[in-house]
């Protein structure tokens, strides 16, 4: 089937849509509800055969690591020139992946927080050394007073941004242990991101603020309730309203922690099988999978609890590249102080920056693992995948050298953009089959 059709037979669901905005169901009970914001790209969109061979290694790739579905965005010089899924959203049903499914995309999340916070930051409404707790601090609720460790006062936005807020993994990550959390406050689990800032400030720091760095969840969880009380919004409103929406990202929300609670378009996780269950975060003694209930995805907040397809976060990288191919959301001086390691804080946000202008900011959680890279050379790429790999964080390596192969495979660069040529789908079309 042509793309002229496909996209003639698109127009007549809307249409359809259209006359009952609450509920047109088609032949095969596939459009339940239209959001016009929502622009969804389909695999036959980057299926030229400029693509076959680049599309060949990332199959490869896949079957080597078992690795069931996959979401792969490139772009260059602000032009998305490639969008398209591989293998299985789901297995079960055999459901294809295309790039409009949506992923968790563990701390790759923590560059929305960063870009939130320095977003309130441009609009005056906090300070990066601003202080976080003291009478004076942002967190001033009593909830959050009478710190075991008064160095504690000293934390600074800056700080958590740049994994300088004085918590490490010593003692086990504060965001991974919610049922010893739940009985050590006397809680009914599940708890929260409150409630586990509450038990690690009842603990002592295991550094001085600004004397050291380690990678802190539980810092961005804090900066998480940070935007909340800055903002007077919910953490996921206002990223939404201040950074997504004025983007043209509608589908990215944060994601719940059962198969049961899936949002439409989201795919399913599969552990690699090394991975053993775990107890339900729920306290009801069930041992379940690490990615169904048996990690609290929520309690993550501005660590790590974002679902997003791999054009959308192609969307929010362009964004905030600093080149000027596209418009970025963020001032020069905002971006500047995210990326340049001399500040003393940077990388923020990201998960390594270098001074010949590469970026890069990676995420994984149990069933899941994700990528996105700036180069210097005006070209990024996104990759998501619905299985964990078995050896953890290594997979990033694999997951680089697998897209050097792949970009310069690719036989030409086309000339459209496909971010202005996505068509609006209803909220629950799946087009499967019809668009292969």
């Amino acid at each position: 089937m042509n793309r002229v059709i496909k996209i003639l037979l698109i127009a007549f669901f809307l249409l359809l849509a259209s006359l009952n905005p609450g509920a047109v169901e088609s032949s095969s009970g596939l459009i339940e509800k239209l959001v016009p914001e929502n622009v969804r790209l389909l695999n036959s969109f980057s299926s030229g055969k400029e693509f076959n061979i680049a599309a060949n290694t990332v199959n490869t790739f896949l079957q080597k690591w078992s690795v069931e579905g996959a979401s792969v965005a490139i772009a260059k010089e602000g032009k998305l020139i490639f969008a398209r899924g591989f293998g299985f959203a789901d297995t079960a049903s055999h459901t294809e992946t295309q790039p409009y499914n949506l992923f968790r995309i563990a701390s790759i999340s923590k560059l929305v927080t960063a870009i939130a916070v320095m977003k309130l930051n441009e609009e005056g409404k906090l300070l990066l050394e601003g202080k976080v707790f003291g009478p004076d601090g942002i967190l001033n609720d009593p909830y959050f007073s009478n710190p075991k460790d008064e160095r504690v006062y000293d934390i600074t936005v800056a700080q958590l941004l740049g994994h300088e807020g004085g918590w490490t993994h010593r003692y086990g990550d504060q965001m991974f242990m919610p049922l010893i959390i739940a009985g050590e406050l006397d809680v009914e689990p599940p708890v929260d991101t409150r409630t586990i800032l509450r038990f690690a400030l009842n603990k002592n720091l295991h550094y001085t603020p600004g004397k050291g760095r380690a990678y802190s969840n539980l810092g961005y969880g804090v900066l998480g309730l940070i935007v909340e009380k800055v903002s007077g919004m919910a953490y996921e409103e206002y990223c939404k309203k201040a950074i997504l929406e004025p983007l043209g990202i509608y589908d990215m929300t944060l994601a719940r922690n059962l198969a049961t609670e899936k949002a439409p378009f989201e795919v399913s996780y599969y552990e690699s099988s090394n991975i053993g269950p775990k107890p339900s975060i729920f306290g009801t003694g069930e041992l379940v999978p690490p990615s169904n209930g048996g990690n609290d995805i929520r309690a993550l907040g501005g660590a790590g609890a974002w679902l997003s397809s791999a054009p959308d976060l192609m969307r929010l990288l362009l964004s905030v590249d600093g080149f000027s191919t596209r418009p970025d959301i963020l001032s020069n001086k905002s971006i500047e102080f995210m990326t340049d390691n001399s500040n003393g804080y940077a990388p923020v946000g990201w998960k390594g920056t270098v001074l010949d202008g590469t970026w890069w900011r990676t995420g994984s959680f149990s069933g899941t693992a994700g990528m996105m890279k700036r180069q210097a050379d005006g070209l990024s790429w996104v990759v998501l995948f619905n299985t964990s790999a078995w050896n953890g964080p290594d997979i990033y390596s694999y997951i680089d050298r697998m897209m050097i192969k792949v970009i310069s495979q690719i036989e030409y660069w086309p000339e459209d953009d496909l971010l202005n040529q996505s068509l609006p789908l209803p909220l629950s079309f799946t087009p499967n089959e019809f668009f292969k």
